[in-house]
């Protein structure tokens, strides 16, 4: 792609994000959205192949859909209230409208069915952007209109993305599958506490940022996008090795790294507001997500591809050019629960 269109089309990413982000009038903050869609298909083309085309055709068909819904809601609410502003609301409809659409938008169950097939038709880098960047300007919405969402309607599609993420991933064997079913299941835990406790959404969306960053960007340097290639791990970049088991780990909740932390938060506020059923339900989802990442954690360090004897093992790597942000994003994917004292007492 020629780089003074890359730029153009990354700056009006980003300009779209931002203008939904900082505005609170929903013709702005719709506009945004559109501005960020129809910038975001370039990059999900980059290689033109029957794969890529039907990827983009799909994120298109139910990003506009998703779009249209929530245009007839903000028209309906605008009837009613008399308002284009994202805070007042006279009657529950448009909210629940709303709400519906942005699910959609994020990916979350049962209208997830996009997100899997669009993140393994992209590239690593593509994907990345969709599974990270691509759920700001959406979750930025549903932290204006929190307060008049319905929040047992908003448990149930977290729960139920949760159980389809877990389930979901299990029998895959495409790495950008897993990551996106792994998306399903933490944009679920965000949304668990958004209605209750709008921090710790914002605390479980960076640290789910970081953990997803750093795991694309190591599976980009290996150049891995099936758990058969993983396997080459030992033999093709040994010291990538512990950098993606330890972030796996983190991204399953395993204690003391840092991915434990929001889940920890996000457990403790359902109990404070006497919810006892769903943490148990989601905590036992969790323990199939620890699953697969267990499976991809055994691929990459306890297997090796069938070679013979006289196979040596290649210790010049073939990029050998020194980088420190996998280093630095590993270290905070696995090292911030010490420091949990400090964040959660901050007010």
């Amino acid at each position: 792609m020629n780089p003074l269109a890359q730029l153009i089309i990354y700056t009006t990413v980003i300009t779209g994000t931002l203008i939904t982000m900082l505005s609170s009038h929903w013709f702005l903050a719709w506009a945004g959205l559109e501005m960020n869609m129809l910038a975001f298909i370039p990059t999900l083309i980059k290689k033109t192949n029957a794969r890529s085309t039907e990827a983009a055709t799909k994120y298109f068909l139910a990003q506009s859909t998703a779009s249209m819904i929530l245009m007839m809601a903000i028209i309906s609410n605008n009837l009613l209230s008399g308002h284009w502003t994202t805070t007042n609301y006279t009657n529950q409809l448009p909210p629940l409208a709303m709400m519906i659409a942005l699910t959609m938008k994020l990916g979350m169950a049962p209208f997830h069915f996009w997100v899997p097939e669009v993140t393994q038709g992209t590239p690593l880098t593509s994907g990345l952007l969709l599974l990270t960047w691509q759920k700001l300007a959406p979750i930025s919405i549903m932290y204006q209109i929190h307060p008049s969402i319905n929040t047992h309607i908003l448990l149930t599609l977290s729960t139920l993305s949760i159980a389809v993420g877990s389930w979901g991933g299990l029998n895959q064997t495409q790495l950008r599958k897993i990551l996106g079913y792994s998306s399903i299941t933490h944009t679920g835990w965000m949304m668990m506490t958004l209605t209750y406790n709008p921090t710790i959404t914002t605390l479980y969306l960076i640290t789910y940022i970081t953990l997803t960053t750093t795991m694309f960007l190591t599976l980009n340097l290996n150049s891995s996008t099936t758990t058969l290639m993983l396997s080459n791990t030992w033999n093709k970049s040994t010291h990538l090795m512990p950098l993606m088991t330890s972030t796996l780990l983190s991204l399953g909740g395993l204690p003391p790294l840092t991915g434990f932390l929001p889940k920890w938060t996000t457990i403790q506020e359902l109990t404070m507001n006497n919810n006892f059923i769903i943490p148990t339900i989601i905590l036992a989802m969790t323990l199939l997500n620890l699953y697969f990442y267990m499976r991809l954690i055994y691929t990459i360090s306890l297997t090796l591809l069938p070679t013979s004897n006289n196979t040596k093992m290649t210790w010049q790597f073939e990029n050998t050019k020194p980088t420190l942000l996998i280093p630095a994003l590993t270290t905070i994917s696995t090292l911030l629960l010490p420091i949990s004292p400090l964040i959660l007492s901050t007010p």
